[in-house]
């Protein structure tokens, strides 16, 4: 269930046996054709927006914000600034021993298409085109941010794919002849013409039906009135937020929310939900110099970053207003975005009503670790706006534009159904669901800690290594490319 970057990739993989059947039930639209899942340039996630859904969410005790996440065939990754940096084998330390770094690059290399590098830790057959733009390219904010970090002394990454650096480089980006290369666009829509695979998009799933501890059956509907389908097997694609509340609406999660909420108990897994972990990130209000051509407008959001300490800075190509159409936020912005991180925050259902958004809480900032290393990113984020590349010196250039940078947070979700060989974790090795029979996840609600660089590259290979563990026959302990 969902149709996401995850989703997507499922669905197609399970598909290519034409013995199986496999319903898709997607909330969002099936837009393939639009030409804002198409554009690389902008992110299609602002007020009112019909490709994605806003949720509420305490940034701090004391702070509020909003995260838009993807309700579209292609999720987030089909609105998003089309980032796709692989984890760095580093990351994988803290996975269960099964997805080491050498188990899990095979995958990494299985699902890309890398039109820039070659060798060993690259693809060249996959489905998701992976390039970067040269630096000659750069647009006006790309090009002087490079050229500051590099007079920094900062090291130049020609390739961020290849197991993890810190320094300045180029971003890896899932894109092919200018359009956003969606996983909706990769796998899902090459595999519709197969019998056995259907697309409902519009489709909200209200909970799984349970037969005891057994998989029943799935309650969606499309406008009024619920549908019951009946199936021994679900896979929960609905992201990081969505999928741990479907699974407490259908009483598997802790069982305090469960009764709160007046939701008869089929397992008690107190961890549905909880311990997830994202990154906070800081937006740096700044003044481009005047005279100078910033805009590129072939641009995508994001061309250059520089990974510092557990920070990554990244100079948004243009004002917001311009890349998330509807934002109304007139400002240029330098991201700075904490990659390591101690906060841990909880996804919790308000109520088993199905269109009720749930309560997300992330509890940023309150080690004083995180705190220390985020202001570490900001004092060089202000030496870099303080350079004459962006106009220091110069009346109303290259300073900060308001007397603090404000918190917000990456939208990188995940871990809130932690996979592990733990009693405590919530799916196992293979993405099954503890406590019942027949239900999977495979989406970035798994993945046990955030990667230090945006998740999607990551979520595509867990779908895809969770796919092949579904498809493989009963008893196979291991899965091969």
């Amino acid at each position: 269930m969902g149709a996401g970057s995850a989703g997507c990739v499922v669905a197609a993989r399970l598909s290519e046996d034409p013995s199986r059947t496999v319903l898709v039930l997607e909330a969002g639209p099936a837009a393939f054709d639009d030409t804002r899942v198409l554009d690389p340039t902008r992110m299609p996630v602002g007020p009112g927006s019909d490709l994605a859904i806003d949720y509420p969410v305490e940034l701090m005790s004391d702070t509020r914000g909003s995260v838009s996440r993807g309700r579209v065939v292609g999720g987030s990754g089909a609105v998003n600034g089309a980032y796709f940096v692989r984890a760095p084998d580093a990351d994988f330390a803290r996975w269960p021993a099964s997805w080491s770094a050498d188990e899990v690059l095979p995958w990494f290399r299985f699902l890309e298409h890398d039109r820039d590098f070659t060798g060993p830790r690259h693809g060249a057959d996959g489905p998701v085109p992976v390039e970067r733009r040269d630096a000659e390219r750069f647009d006006g904010v790309g090009a002087a941010f490079a050229d500051v970090a590099l007079a920094a002394g900062f090291g130049w990454i020609a390739d961020l794919n290849d197991g993890g650096d810190a320094g300045v480089g180029p971003v890896p980006l899932n894109v092919a002849s200018g359009r956003r290369a969606s996983t909706a666009h990769t796998h899902l829509r090459p595999a519709l013409g197969r019998t056995g695979l259907t697309l409902r998009p519009r489709a909200l799933v209200h909970r799984i039906a349970f037969e005891g501890n057994k998989v029943r059956g799935v309650v969606w509907s499309e406008g009024a009135g619920e549908r019951l389908v009946l199936t021994n097997r679900v896979v929960l694609a609905a992201g990081a937020v969505e999928t741990p509340a479907l699974l407490q609406r259908s009483g598997v999660g802790p069982v305090n929310v469960l009764v709160r909420q007046g939701i008869p108990v089929v397992a008690d897994s107190p961890n549905v939900g909880r311990d997830f972990t994202d990154h906070p990130e800081m937006l740096v209000p700044f003044m481009f110099p005047d005279g100078r051509d910033a805009t590129d407008v072939s641009a995508p959001v994001v061309e250059v970053v520089l990974n510092v300490g557990d920070c990554e800075i990244r100079p948004y190509t243009a004002p917001f207003g311009d890349l998330v159409p509807g934002s109304g936020v007139s400002e240029w912005q330098l991201g700075v975005g904490l990659m390591r991180a101690d906060s841990v925050g909880a996804v919790e259902i308000v109520s088993a009503d199905p269109s009720a958004r749930p309560s997300v809480r992330y509890g940023y900032l309150r080690s004083g670790r995180d705190r220390d290393a985020l202001g570490e990113g900001m004092t060089v984020a202000r030496e870099i706006l303080s350079t004459k590349q962006f106009g220091g010196g110069r009346p109303g250039g290259g300073h900060v534009a308001s007397p603090a940078a404000r918190l917000s947070t990456a939208a990188h979700l995940c871990g809130s159904c932690r996979m592990g060989t733990d009693a405590d974790s919530v799916v196992d090795e293979r993405g099954r669901v503890r406590g019942v029979d027949g239900v999977f996840v495979a989406d970035s609600s798994v993945i046990p800690v955030v990667p230090t660089r945006g998740p999607h590259a990551t979520v595509v290979m867990v779908a895809e290594r969770i796919a092949a563990f579904l498809a493989a026959p009963a008893g196979a302990d291991t899965v091969h490319l």
